[in-house]
């Protein structure tokens, strides 16, 4: 199961970085983050919450402008990007 959980992350961590080049919308990133089902139950649940809560943000911050929305898209994708690297390192502990 850990290959297939790394696997996934890697997906994810690419389909992050494609996001910020603007290749993915926020929708598609958070279809596909979705998805890893195999991952998120590999991780500890609290992994999956908070996941989940940063794609709805995300998600969120795509229907408005900028200025108008509460959450910035790049603190999101910082965050994002940070959850990816907790994940691998959990993942390469266990």
């Amino acid at each position: 199961m850990t290959d297939t959980a790394s696997a996934q992350l890697t997906t994810l961590a690419q389909a992050l970085q494609a996001f910020e080049r603007g290749d993915h919308t926020a929708a598609a990133l958070s279809t596909l983050a979705r998805q890893q089902t195999t991952l998120l139950a590999a991780l500890p649940p609290r992994y999956s919450e908070v996941l989940l809560n940063l794609l709805d943000r995300l998600e969120s911050s795509a229907l408005f402008s900028e200025e108008s929305c509460s959450f910035s898209q790049k603190d999101l994708v910082a965050n994002l990007t940070m959850w990816v690297e907790k994940a691998q390192a959990t993942l390469s502990a266990s």
